[in-house]
């Protein structure tokens, strides 16, 4: 089976038994998403949604955030992976976002990857999910399943984001993102992936090979 084969057969089951996907991460808004996408790296969703309320209600806007001192904003985001880090990462992008884009969430990607605490991952995201921008963002999840399944062999996030949206139509890639992730969430995770109850073994290289 072709690289391009399985990628047809593993979406096709996604966009015929999984129709409805969208991020578990709780926003009202594009800078809302922003910031809990910050939040999110290299942490949990749940840990997120735990988060953020009391910080939104404390700091709604990028104004707000912008003129919090570390001393205000660390105490809401202390529970977090890297607590020191992405509280300066917030107010500086809070800061930059006033000084260089009139306090709007941009949607160039380019642009979201000069705010600080943005990378291509993050930016891909808001793009995609706010913007329907037709890029796929590559977290540890995804990068895991596609390399599972199949679907790429890339090395690094952005290899893998190229195979996937080079064999990914576009009108179903800011849908295949969330697949992906919640399949890695749920079902094909990094320990003790859940083969028994996986409906996609039947496409899967890594099944057929049993290498776990």
């Amino acid at each position: 089976m072709t690289r391009k084969e399985r990628s047809a057969a593993v979406i096709g089951w996604f966009a015929e038994n999984r129709p409805v996907a969208e991020t578990e991460l709780q926003y009202e808004n594009t800078f809302q998403l922003l910031v809990a996408v910050i939040l999110s790296a290299q942490c949990t969703d749940r840990r997120v949604n735990l988060v953020t309320p009391p910080l939104f209600r404390a700091f709604p806007t990028p104004q707000a955030m912008a003129e919090a001192s570390f001393e205000e904003l660390f105490p809401f985001v202390r529970s977090v992976s890297y607590p020191n880090s992405k509280t300066r990462h917030l107010i500086d992008m809070s800061r930059k976002l006033l000084s260089d884009f009139g306090g709007e969430v941009p949607s160039d990607i380019d642009a979201l990857m000069s705010l600080p605490g943005v990378g291509r991952k993050t930016a891909n995201v808001i793009a995609s999910v706010v913007y329907d921008k037709p890029v796929i963002a590559v977290d540890t999840h995804v990068f895991r399943v596609s390399r599972r399944i199949g679907l790429s062999d890339g090395k690094t996030p952005y290899e893998v984001e190229q195979d996937l949206e080079r064999h990914i139509p576009v009108q179903r890639r800011a849908k295949a993102h969330h697949w992906l992730i919640l399949h890695g969430r749920y079902t094909c995770t990094a320990r003790s992936p859940k083969c028994s109850d996986c409906p996609l073994t039947q496409w899967c290289r890594a099944f057929a090979l049993q290498e776990f």
